[in-house]
């Protein structure tokens, strides 16, 4: 079959239920994702083993609970996945994180900084710890692992870097002065990242997600649906609607399918860029 059908030679165009499905066009490349034993970072993380390349987990948890999806991955995917439990407050086990994986793998070509921490509450009444813990996950390290990350991907004239932003990497609401000031910080960095690399083979990209439907987020409808004496359904809509002019959630798996398209040939030219999957909230 011609790769390109003529007028005279039309064929069906197959339906591909999952774009990265059998897709191993990261074969041999190796992904650290932090915060990825769950939610966000976990989608991202299935996405990289899916389309071939071998995993390093980073995230807390039950132990047992980590290993079987660890083990898991690496079965249904036929990948190598590897599991680092630093904590993204130290810098110096952020460095030691790349360190292993390098030690592991060989090499280290996609770094994702996914993992981030939450807390709510007007400004005047915001814990001065919480602000600081925040500040030390959500963008301090990111910018440990890049540095940490950044000359080996130079020498090899190759590398994709992805940080998690958010919407509120790009606008604010209220009662987050931690996370917001940290996402746009983010935002930054990744634009720096991105000119400083620009010609040594190296991409910098922001993912910004509206409401993604993960365990987290789960516990907070049922709360808010409890509180409101509404259906589960009901409050879900509710939660979009204030926000979102779309109201569904964005899923970890298309979250993945997109920072594997960050890492294709189609977008090596993409460098600096903030991606909105947010179901129209930035748009208004």
């Amino acid at each position: 079959m011609p790769r390109f059908a003529t007028p005279n030679q039309r064929s069906p165009v197959p339906i591909i239920s999952n774009p990265m499905e059998g897709n191993h066009m990261l074969k041999g490349k190796t992904a650290l994702v932090t915060g990825s034993t769950s939610g966000i970072g976990h989608g991202m993380a299935e996405a990289f083993a899916a389309a071939g390349a071998n995993v390093v987990l980073n995230g807390f948890g039950d132990p047992a609970e980590i290993e079987k999806t660890r083990a898991a991955m690496a079965e249904k995917f036929g990948v190598k996945v590897g599991y680092s439990g630093a904590d993204m407050s130290k810098p110096a086990e952020i460095r030691q994180m790349v360190q292993d994986a390098i030690a592991q793998f060989g090499a280290l070509d996609i770094l994702v900084n996914n993992a981030g921490i939450q807390h709510t509450a007007p400004l005047d009444e915001f814990p001065e710890e919480k602000w600081d813990a925040i500040l030390a996950i959500n963008l301090s390290a990111a910018f440990h692992a890049i540095k940490a990350a950044v000359p080996g991907m130079k020498q090899r004239g190759w590398g994709r870097i992805i940080n998690t932003a958010s919407v509120h990497g790009l606008v604010a609401s209220t009662h987050k002065a931690a996370y917001v000031a940290a996402k746009h910080g983010i935002i930054g960095l990744t634009k720096v990242t991105a000119l400083e690399l620009a010609n040594a083979g190296i991409t910098c990209n922001a993912i910004c997600p509206g409401w993604v439907r993960t365990p987290l987020v789960e516990k907070q409808i049922e709360a808010r649906a409890q509180q409101a004496g509404v259906s589960v359904d009901q409050a879900k809509q509710q939660l979009l609607s204030e926000k979102q002019p779309m109201t569904e959630f964005t899923t970890p798996a298309g979250i993945g399918a997109l920072a594997v398209f960050l890492c294709s040939d189609a977008a090596a030219t993409m460098t600096g860029v903030s991606l909105p999957i947010d179901g129209g909230w930035t748009a208004q």
